[in-house]
């Protein structure tokens, strides 16, 4: 089966896009993982898919699935990119697009800048919601809010995180230096770590002033990934909610710059949305044979 392709990226964070608001391809987690090996198919951190949207609330659906197959439920960067694709491929010719997401309705925005801003909705912090489960932790309570200490396996110390939704779990830690950081050894056992029933993104995040951050994201199915837009938004949460952020924060990654703003100050307090802002380029399209999986 030969199907058509975009090749995008945001901010480094690199996505393989598929058009079916038209036809289905009918693709399995093999497929995806296919698409997504840098050796053998395109390469990518996540496939996105673009659908029509299944009721009046959204002009389109939003399919992800991260490089091992498995479909997950947001992509920050993926979705500055899917209102780029959408424009550029006449699917739209709407300056504010909503996109139907697993979890709820997203509103992106494509700014005169050519930057783009999405309305991310407002964090969660319900334990059920993200999920985590905090059985035998004793938390250190910093402004009205917990970090939860996770005992991690082969490690004298405990990772101290604090945990939120930004539509996919996130757990957040403050690190002094980014580059020094063990993301590689620590990451993947915050992600599968066993208080997070359906894994976990593990954020290293680094305070350079209160509104100017340094960033590295070890992303759940994925790894270390340049950038990660939902991993930008759950830092700045947790760093506002520490009382170490003041919004908009600027969130320097590898693969640049993205700025977060969350008004908790403002009427809707911890209800208030998480904006984001930044890049999404078309890197080039093309067309590929999938084998039989």
């Amino acid at each position: 089966m030969r199907i058509p392709f975009t090749k995008m990226q945001g901010a480094g964070n690199d996505f393989v896009v598929l058009d079916e608001t038209v036809h289905r391809w009918g693709l399995t987690a093999a497929h995806y993982r296919y698409l997504a090996d840098r050796h053998f198919g395109v390469g990518a951190d996540q496939i996105l898919t673009v659908r029509p949207s299944p009721g009046p609330e959204a002009d389109f659906e939003y399919i992800i699935h991260n490089a091992d197959g498995g479909e997950v439920e947001h992509c920050g960067n993926g979705a500055r990119c899917f209102v780029r694709f959408v424009r550029e491929q006449g699917l739209t010719d709407q300056a504010v697009v909503r996109v139907k997401v697993r979890h709820g309705v997203i509103e992106l925005r494509m700014n005169d800048d050519g930057r783009v801003t999405v309305d991310m909705g407002a964090p969660v912090f319900e334990h059920a919601r993200i999920p985590f489960v905090a059985d035998g932790m004793a938390p250190v309570t910093i402004n009205d809010w917990q970090k939860w200490p996770l005992a991690l396996a082969g490690i004298d110390d405990s990772a101290l995180v604090s945990v939120l939704s930004m539509g996919n779990p996130h757990a957040v830690c403050l690190v002094a230096d980014v580059d020094t950081a063990p993301v590689a050894s620590v990451g993947p056992l915050i992600e599968s770590h066993a208080a997070f029933p359906n894994r976990v993104n593990a954020g290293f995040m680094q305070v350079l002033t209160p509104t100017h951050v340094r960033l590295r994201v070890f992303e759940r199915g994925a790894g270390e990934t340049l950038a990660c837009g939902t991993g930008a938004c759950a830092a700045v949460v947790a760093g506002i909610r520490w009382g170490v952020l003041t919004g908009p924060v600027d969130v320097d990654t590898h693969g640049g710059r993205l700025t977060i703003d969350w008004a908790m100050g403002g009427p809707a307090g911890l209800q208030a949305p998480v904006l984001m802002t930044g890049p999404a380029t078309t890197v080039f399209r093309g067309d590929i044979e999938l084998p039989a999986l």
